[in-house]
């Protein structure tokens, strides 16, 4: 139901610093599983090969066969591992990846322009939106059938009593 845009770049994860002294690094996540990490071997165009990735408890730990040392590890926080869109998985109904959602324009179920979606979180309930509206001001809104209550590769319609 998103925005389906093929050579589009996504981020599954972004490495957030060392962990240990051989080169393996801690990642934060921006899929729901570390098995979808597993699913790709190369990462931003060819530049990381995956060596190994497991889960801890704040995301993952994985090995690339260009970090080698706790130096590199380090010197590679920051670095956001990239696939291309066309190398997802399709969707399902009602399924949706963060990044076709961030840019969308944004109405109330009344038709009244509430900017733009900026970004997608997670803080472990479910899904929340991050309004940008037109006057720079922002708001949150769940990604539920109550607060959300359609969206296509177009727009995202939010229930009018979340929008104030």
């Amino acid at each position: 139901m998103g925005k389906s845009q093929p050579d589009k770049a996504i981020s599954l994860a972004v490495i957030i610093g060392a962990h240990g002294i051989k080169g393996e690094v801690r990642l934060k996540l921006f899929t729901d599983d570390v098995k979808n990490l597993k699913r790709h071997t190369s990462y931003d165009g060819g530049k990381l090969t995956l060596k190994s990735v497991r889960p801890n408890k704040d995301g993952a730990i994985a090995a690339f066969d260009q970090i080698t040392d706790r130096n590199a590890a380090e010197a590679a926080r920051g670095t956001e591992l990239v696939v291309s869109r066309a190398d997802l998985p399709p969707l399902d109904e009602g399924e949706y990846y963060y990044s076709d959602l961030v840019g969308l324009p944004c109405i109330s179920s009344n038709g009244d322009d509430l900017g733009r979606c900026v970004a997608v979180y997670n803080f472990g309930a479910g899904d929340v939106l991050e309004i940008l509206k037109p006057d720079d001001k922002k708001f949150m809104v769940p990604m539920n059938a109550d607060a959300v209550t359609s969206w296509n590769d177009e727009r995202i319609c939010i229930a009018k009593e979340y929008c104030e």
